[in-house]
């Protein structure tokens, strides 16, 4: 393969950060985390999707087209390993959730310009759970602007993650997507299940 450029993915709440960190960690990657906290939209967009739903991921967008833009040269001309806790595709599947048809029509084409020469990631993880694990697993970590997620927006975030993953195994066969279900494996607290996974992205790359 050349040079790795892993991508975690899935729904909120489901350990993206916590598995990236222990490939990084592994792997000696450089870890490529994205800004959620800092997103100043989030406790207004959580309290009403509808009003906020283009400001936050207007934002999103711009900070992770300013993220994979900084680590461009590092993965291209300097040869340097990366495992990033998101996919930018990811916008395009929040986007076409909440955002009114008009605004998605709008948002799409300023995903395409500002994604079109950014670097593709060669593996994905794809994580996946049930409701019932992702609100644990959410209530856990304690974000304040979490607190007011209805179940339904996570069960519908987590169906949605599904099938555009699905999809994306059809249209790029040349990618490969490990899958895991975070119903059956606890990573972070299983020692055991988090070595299943690493030795599978080992022989992957």
């Amino acid at each position: 393969m050349s040079v790795p450029f892993i991508t975690v993915e899935g729904p909120i709440g489901v350990g993206k950060t916590s598995l990236s960190k222990a490939i990084a960690e592994t792997q000696q990657f450089h870890l490529l985390k994205e800004i959620v906290d800092e997103n100043p939209f989030l406790n207004k967009f959580y309290a009403n999707i509808e009003e906020w739903s283009f400001q936050t991921e207007m934002f999103f967008l711009c900070n992770r087209y300013k993220q994979l833009s900084d680590i461009k040269n590092e993965i291209r001309e300097e040869q340097v390993p990366v495992v990033a806790d998101y996919h930018i595709f990811k916008n395009l599947i929040f986007a076409k959730r909440t955002l009114s048809a008009q605004e998605y029509t709008k948002y799409e084409e300023i995903y395409k310009i500002l994604t079109t020469d950014m670097p593709v990631p060669n593996v994905i993880i794809y994580l996946h759970a049930g409701l019932e694990t992702l609100t644990k697993r959410i209530d856990m970590r304690g974000r304040d602007f979490e607190k007011n997620m209805d179940p339904s927006y996570l069960q519908q975030l987590a169906e949605d993650y599904e099938t555009f993953i699905t999809s994306f195994e059809h249209a790029h066969p040349e990618i490969p997507v490990l899958r895991f279900n975070g119903d059956e494996i606890d990573f972070v607290n299983n020692e055991g299940d988090l070595q299943f996974i690493l030795q599978k992205v080992d022989a992957t790359i």
